[in-house]
């Protein structure tokens, strides 16, 4: 028998997913962290990567064990997964119009790059961090990818949701959903570690933010489509 992928739903689920995590503030910010820091990098972007992937999974495995989906429920499902990206769309777009006059940059959870999800790390004291052991990498890590609600939210629940608008193809969209974060944290932990400070600036975190909410516009409109 001849396995075939579904390219549109392939790249669908990789948009989406990337889309979704790069305005997972917490989890990135704590890359950037270890990053900066040239502490476990590898180590933790591993764990984060692996953490999604069960997210991923439960998302898009669990809701097709659901099977036999009403055309209204499915409508349902599908119109909360639009209303959520264009909600954040719209979020990730005012952080894209913040004045660059701000007093710190801004990272795509709305919190400073400076002070990252309350770890207390201060821009320009990364090297000052006590290091810590790969034990305490790991569980940091892991903390950060499923003690984060949203990280929940987007990736188990949207992505899962999202799946469902693929039909037969909804494991093709979770296999594209699944290689984007590991793209992203592959591209965001070797960018962290080697510019160093640079991802401190305040105009690459607004590009993020409006590449974030035209992605997330653009996947919202292909679910809207996807009911017609």
């Amino acid at each position: 028998m001849t396995l075939t992928l579904s390219t549109p739903a392939f790249f669908a689920g990789l948009l989406l997913s990337l889309s979704l995590i790069m305005a997972i503030g917490p989890q990135n910010a704590h890359v950037l962290r270890m990053g900066l820091q040239r502490q476990h990098v590898g180590l933790t972007v591993a764990v984060c990567v692996l953490a999604d992937l069960v997210l991923i999974a439960l998302g898009v495995l669990g809701l097709a064990q659901l099977g036999g989906l009403s055309d209204r429920l499915h409508g349902a499902l599908v119109g909360a997964g639009v209303v959520f990206l264009l909600v954040y769309g719209w979020l990730a777009f005012q952080r894209c119009r913040q004045p660059l006059g701000a007093a710190a940059p801004v990272a795509a959870s709305g919190a400073t790059v400076a002070t990252d999800a309350g770890t207390g790390l201060v821009a320009g004291q990364a090297n000052a961090a006590a290091p810590i052991t790969r034990r305490q990498a790991v569980l940091a890590a892991l903390a950060f990818s499923w003690l984060n609600p949203h990280a929940w939210l987007d990736t188990a629940v949207l992505i899962g949701t999202a799946s469902l608008a693929w039909g037969a193809a909804g494991t093709d969209f979770g296999l594209g959903a699944a290689t984007g974060s590991v793209l992203w944290f592959l591209v965001l932990g070797g960018a962290a570690f080697w510019l160093g400070q640079r991802l401190q600036s305040l105009r690459l975190w607004r590009a993020l933010d409006g590449l974030v909410a035209l992605m997330m516009w653009g996947m919202a409109a292909l679910l809207l489509y996807s009911l017609f």
